[in-house]
């Protein structure tokens, strides 16, 4: 996994033990001695990850990483805490300014390397989702604000019958809700999970654990739809360091040993908490954005972007399977004289109420889009030249037979339609010209509309 990593550290001869070690592992390391040193190489190449010692007797290493975190362009990088007590206050005090973990001494490398591999792999996965709304941000897609913690569906996991009372009201006060517990002895009984959890607090310290079995039932989760997107933490019995690198390496977010303080349980849940909410936010902003380049915001209906792609992919189904499908594009007859007899307000209702219209009287497998000012497109598949003439002549009189209520027009409005109809027979092997098929549904609506409008042509060419 390729990663560019900073070692602050004053001790030259740890800056050379950790660059030694890093390097090997195919990872970009630069080392520095004091704060300045690691701002001047953060500003002129950000790293993802920083390892700190943080028993510098000079520099004050925990206002260096508060102040990581509150730099906009620095609180994404990895920090990782070394050298402090095997204390739970040291622990608490290093994750408090910001630490994604705390590494005390003796450093065992197995782990050291995990949690390496670990946080590059979160961050990794963020700076793509980051990269998704910076796009849509850019389109004008992206509400503002910064994401807020929520009450999120979380799960307490047990090894053994063994339940300590102080961890259940620990990870119930720091999610800020109850959890519910479950046993978990083996893989299978992550059946019993909700769906949609989103946290998963597993106790995995018993001393009668088989460690496959923790192993067994992080792989699992991770694989079943309803809790591989849950983030996982993992409390370990002091000393299980190749376990805890085992477990980070199969997937699980975090894992913290039992001598951990409450302040810190609650700090990394809070974390995990924080971090699926920025997630979520992206996520959302994504969609929402995804939803707004392929919709017709008058309407609701698809646009021609995306009438385009579903084209193409039905062409594709139809050549798998040999069956026909059918085009259709629609114009509204005289809708120039709408607008300037009735106003523009008026032609917008005219096209909302026949969208409506047509949406109501398709099947669930047809594509209706806007394609134009007053001009839309109608995929069916599975449809014969026929049957695609029938549905478009009982859609033209669906609409040309009852005309529509506009607001503020005492008289209804009698609007009419004409369609042009191609068929493509699923007859070429070696692709698909929906510009063709589109040209001829074209061709067919121009016959229709010479011919008097408010009639269905149909164009007998082979696409």
């Amino acid at each position: 996994m390729a990663g560019r990593i900073l070692i602050l550290d004053s001790v030259a001869t740890n800056r050379i033990v950790l660059k030694v070690k890093m390097a090997a592992a195919q990872y970009d390391v630069q080392g520095c001695e004091t704060h300045s040193e690691a701002l001047a190489l953060i500003d002129a190449q950000c790293p993802d990850l920083i390892l700190i010692n943080m028993s510098d007797p000079v520099e004050d290493r925990y206002a260096f990483c508060k102040g990581l975190r509150q730099n906009i362009k620095t609180e994404s990088i990895g920090i990782i805490c070394m050298g402090v007590a095997d204390t739970a206050r040291a622990r608490f005090a290093a994750m408090d300014c910001g630490a994604n973990d705390v590494l005390p001494r003796p450093i065992s490398d197995t782990l050291m390397m995990a949690r390496v591999r670990s946080i590059l792999r979160q961050r990794n996965i963020g700076l793509e989702w980051q990269l998704r709304a910076d796009a849509c941000r850019a389109l004008g897609f992206e509400e503002e604000g910064a994401p807020m913690l929520r009450p999120i569906n979380a799960a307490l996991l047990v090894f053994g019958n063994d339940m300590r009372s102080k961890l259940q009201s620990t990870v119930d006060e720091a999610i800020g809700q109850n959890v519910a517990r479950f046993a978990a002895l083996l893989s299978q009984n992550s059946k019993q999970l909700p769906n949609q959890t989103e946290l998963i607090v597993a106790d995995a310290s018993s001393s009668d654990l088989d460690p496959q079995h923790l192993f067994q039932m992080i792989a699992d989760l991770k694989t079943r739809p309803e809790t591989r997107l849950a983030a996982q933490l993992i409390i370990l019995a002091q000393g299980q360091e190749e376990a805890a690198a085992m477990c980070l390496d199969l997937g699980a977010e975090d894992v913290v040993f039992t001598n951990a303080s409450a302040g810190e349980l609650k700090i990394r849940i809070k974390t995990l908490m924080l971090r699926k909410a920025q997630r979520d936010k992206m996520n959302n902003s994504v969609l929402d954005g995804l939803h707004a380049a392929v919709t017709d915001p008058l309407t609701g209906l698809h646009n021609r972007r995306y009438a385009d792609m579903h084209l193409v992919k039905i062409a594709e189904q139809a050549r798998t399977t040999g069956h026909e499908f059918a085009l259709m594009v629609i114009d509204i007859d005289f809708f120039k004289a709408i607008n300037d007899t009735y106003g523009h307000a008026a032609g917008d209702d005219v096209l909302k109420a026949l969208s409506d219209r047509l949406r109501q009287n398709l099947r669930s497998i047809d594509l209706l889009a806007r394609i134009g000012g007053e001009e839309f497109m109608i995929v069916m598949p599975d449809t014969s030249t026929d049957l695609a003439e029938m549905a478009a002549d009982r859609l033209r009189q669906l609409v040309n037979d009852r005309p529509f209520r506009i607001p503020g027009n005492d008289q209804p409005l009698k609007v009419t339609i004409s369609i042009g109809v191609a068929v493509d027979r699923a007859v070429e092997t070696n692709g698909f010209d929906a510009s063709l098929l589109i040209g001829q549904a074209d061709a067919a609506l121009y016959v229709a509309k010479a011919g008097g409008r408010n009639m269905v042509s149909v164009s007998h060419a082979a696409a």
